[in-house]
């Protein structure tokens, strides 16, 4: 890696660890990914207040976080691509584009982002789709290295949307790990990989990147189970996590961040992140029902 860009990195990683909210989903056209974020000014103001290590946003949300005065906030994470993969409804051409196509990095140096985020799709049958990935990969790497800015790489391995009407994960391990070794090919700062389907097989994933692999969530899951999982993936090399619906979509997204904090940065176990999670739960509504006055 350059050393121009050691400066955002640390930004990003503290001490080498991150947790990232994604809040990025509006590029994606898909309605349920919205369930939460409808005001992105009050999900913002909560999760700034929770203080993960970085929020993942997009060119047109970005003021949210970037126009805040002081220094105290988490690092933007700006992404700069979109497509249409994540739909319900199958497409007859599948597209990813650069979001600013004459200089699609700049954006995000004006913005002061940490780290620059875009998709590396792996579909069935959509060869197209996968050359438009590599282009804006080819497109964007020479910038980023100009600019002194991070390139994550997204690689993403998606079952046929026959299967469970949409572009679900595909967790094979071979498949990720050959996807994430392109990644790095093509010059990946960082990586944002899926799980692997045994969570003990990513150890392959991170072998496969050179370089720090975030672990992206995906779809909202039962909370414990992502704690189980998450600690095992962390055991295997991650140093870090993206959750985004995981996270927004609960009622007490400061509590989900509380807890995967704690397994992040301070090695918690699924257990004890639970009891994090719990116990914030429990603080929250307590205070609730303080300002309703309803503490008996």
């Amino acid at each position: 890696m350059s050393k121009d860009k050691t400066a955002r990195l640390n930004r990003l990683l503290n001490n080498g660890r991150c947790l990232d909210i994604a809040l990025d989903h509006g590029v994606c056209n898909e309605p349920s990914f919205l369930n939460g974020l409808e005001d992105m000014p009050a999900i913002v103001d909560r999760l700034v207040a929770a203080r993960p290590d970085a929020l993942q946003l997009n060119y047109g949300q970005a003021d949210l976080l970037q126009d805040r005065p002081g220094r105290d906030k988490p690092a933007l994470v700006q992404r700069i691509d979109m497509g249409n993969p994540y739909n319900a409804t199958a497409h007859r051409v599948m597209w990813a584009l650069l979001q600013n196509e004459h200089d699609p990095v700049l954006p995000a140096v004006q913005r002061d982002a940490a780290c620059v985020v875009v998709n590396l799709f792996m579909l069935p049958n959509e060869p197209d789709l996968f050359r438009q990935c590599v282009q804006n990969i080819a497109r964007v790497r020479a910038d980023c290295d100009r600019y002194g800015m991070p390139l994550m790489i997204e690689p993403l391995v998606m079952r046929p949307h026959s299967e469970q009407g949409g572009y679900m994960v595909d967790g094979d391990a071979e498949k990720i790990v050959t996807l994430v070794r392109l990644a790095r090919e093509m010059g990946a700062d960082i990586v944002k990989a899926d799980p692997t389907t045994d969570p003990n097989d990513f150890h392959r994933v991170v072998q496969a990147a050179r370089c720090p692999v975030l672990v992206r969530g995906g779809g909202r899951e039962d909370l414990q189970q992502v704690f189980a999982r998450s600690r095992v993936l962390m055991d295997q090399g991650a140093v870090g996590m993206v959750y985004g619906r995981n996270v927004y979509q609960h009622a007490n997204p400061s509590a989900v961040v509380d807890a995967l904090m704690a397994m992040i940065h301070r090695g918690a176990s699924a257990k004890a992140a639970w009891d994090i999670y719990e116990s914030g739960g429990e603080r929250e509504a307590q205070g609730t029902n303080e300002r309703k006055g309803n503490v008996n």
